[in-house]
């Protein structure tokens, strides 16, 4: 990995992250763009400091990729809108990247190139709700007008904090954002840890014609998958509408609970 990998960690306590400079910089009348999407990122301290390294890389290659360049020019309108930012629990937030155009393979790039020196930052538990109510509150301050609005979640975990991932779903889904996922499926499953972690977010978490899980089962797997997803993202939707899992994800027809996380963190830690 590139050098600014062995400084892009910050061990800090959890608290609140705020989200001050969220908005798109313009003061003018709203852009037009494809799409706007928010990109929202698990620092819980369940992921490893090499899987957030990773992570973090993921992003940063596909903007710099030349397919991702390839897909926004491809686009109706030939631009997007994206804001990038990390989440753990109901109350810990940060928005490394706010509202960003992306219209040529130079924007793209800077953006990679800034998010790439940006730090993570760490936090206790895990809240997909919380993070989805904050993509629905960026998407609203955006000052774009989009064709489509996506929120993006990628993690290792169940939600265990905050209110139930399904009723901030819903909301989004009642908006008309799409909610997309990149489940992290890198360990052995722990106490914390689902086995179907994939499913858990197809019947739990995304939302919206065309929306899809992609797993990340091998750390090698964190740039191909992380460029897929946002190239899908940005080019058209698939037509069945219908919210689909990519060939790596686990197999049966398990029917995963979406009170799963927060019953083994009261079953574990009594509240």
């Amino acid at each position: 990995m590139r050098r600014w990998l062995f400084g892009l960690l910050s061990l800090a306590a959890a608290g609140l992250w705020t989200v001050a400079g969220a908005q798109a910089p313009s003061a003018g009348p709203p852009e037009e763009v494809d799409v706007a999407l928010v990109l929202a990122v698990d620092v819980s301290y369940s992921m490893d400091l090499d899987e957030l390294a990773l992570q973090r890389l993921g992003y940063i290659e596909a903007f710099r990729s030349k397919p991702l360049h390839d897909a926004i020019a491809k686009g109706a309108i030939g631009k997007i809108a994206v804001t990038y930012f990390e989440w753990a629990g109901g109350h810990f937030q940060h928005v490394v990247k706010p509202w960003t155009i992306i219209d040529t393979p130079a924007s793209a790039v800077a953006f990679a190139e800034e998010l790439g020196e940006a730090q993570t930052r760490r936090g206790r538990r895990t809240s997909i709700s919380a993070a989805i109510d904050l993509g629905m509150q960026l998407l609203e301050q955006a000052n774009v007008t989009p064709l489509r609005k996506v929120i993006d979640i990628s993690g290792d975990g169940a939600n265990n904090d905050g209110r139930p991932v399904t009723l901030a779903r819903d909301e989004a889904a009642a908006k008309g954002i799409s909610i997309n996922g990149l489940p992290v499926m890198l360990k052995q499953a722990s106490y914390f840890d689902l086995d179907n972690l994939d499913l858990y977010y197809k019947n739990c978490v995304v939302t919206g014609p065309g929306a899809f899980v992609i797993p990340i089962r091998e750390r090698s797997q964190f740039v191909d998958a992380t460029r897929t997803k946002l190239i899908r993202e940005i080019a058209e939707m698939p037509r069945d509408g219908e919210a689909l899992i990519q060939k790596a994800q686990a197999t049966g027809s398990v029917n995963s609970s979406c009170l799963a996380g927060e019953r083994q963190w009261r079953d574990r830690m009594g509240n």
